[in-house]
């Protein structure tokens, strides 16, 4: 099991994110939530209220993300990438790979968990890739096993945006 207290990497980007979806969700979405509430309690009979019940759901739902969250906000260990250098493969990293059965280049960051979107490059370190990576350095030949197989990259560079 994992340690409530373990720290999170999260990238700097990420961490305003986190927090920007905090502040909307306590600011926003809940005092709408309270209203949409008072509002069906109004309209009488709450068995067969389904905006009552819908409105309960959604408390239930913004009061999980509201404390997944925080924890993960007060848990977060938050790195930025431009205080980074070296050519070591590190958390925050952005990565420049040849794969060297395609010869085709892809460029990916290393982010946390709930940062990570493939459409964006953003890959998270705990991820088959990121491990892959992790503490390797450029000019490293790393082999990785994804889910369509064995794929062989060679680390052409390392950077820090």
């Amino acid at each position: 099991g994992t340690n409530k207290m373990e720290r999170v990497p999260v990238t700097k980007i990420g961490f305003m994110a986190m927090k920007d979806r905090l502040r909307n969700l306590k600011e926003v979405e809940r005092p709408a939530n309270v209203a949409d509430i008072e509002r069906a309690l109004e309209h009488g009979d709450l068995k067969e209220n389904a905006e009552y019940h819908a409105a309960k759901e959604k408390q239930a739902f913004i009061a999980g993300h509201i404390a997944m969250l925080e924890d993960r906000l007060s848990r977060a260990q938050v790195i930025d990438p431009t205080e980074l250098s070296g050519d070591r493969v590190v958390f925050g990293a952005t990565v420049q790979l040849l794969n060297l059965d395609t010869d085709e280049e892809v460029t990916y960051q290393i982010v946390g968990e709930n940062e990570a979107d493939i459409k964006v490059r953003k890959i998270s370190y705990t991820s088959p890739i990121g491990r892959g990576l992790i503490g390797k350095l450029e000019g490293d030949e790393v082999e990785i096993r994804t889910p369509g197989g064995m794929r062989e990259y060679e680390i052409l560079s390392v950077s820090f945006i």
